[in-house]
C-alpha cells in the first residue's frame, strides 16, 4: 500500500520547496490585495460605499501592487 510522507516543519523542507512555496503565497497576497482594491472601487461607483474619492486611488492601488508588488523570488540579503 502507498504512504504518503508529510512534511510538518517548515525547516525540513528543502530550500527550493521553500522558495516555491513562498514565492506563491507572496503571488496570491497580490492578487488578493489588488482583487480586493479592484472590487472596493466598484463597490464605491456602484453606490455601496461611501465614495471619498477612493475608486481611482484604489485602482492606481491595484495597478501599483500588480505591476511592483511582485517581482518574483528575491536574492536573500537584497533589502
Amino acid at each position: 500500500m502507498f504512504r504518503e510522507t508529510l512534511l510538518c516543519d517548515w525547516d525540513l523542507l528543502s530550500d527550493e520547496l521553500q522558495i516555491a512555496l513562498s514565492t506563491e503565497a507572496l503571488r496570491r497576497a497580490v492578487n488578493s490585495v489588488a482583487d480586493q482594491a479592484e472590487l472596493l472601487a466598484s463597490e464605491m461607483e456602484a453606490g455601496v460605499l461611501a465614495d471619498r474619492g477612493g475608486p481611482d486611488a484604489l485602482r492606481l492601488l491595484a495597478a501599483v501592487v500588480r505591476q511592483t508588488g511582485f517581482g518574483g523570488p528575491v536574492t536573500a540579503g537584497t533589502a
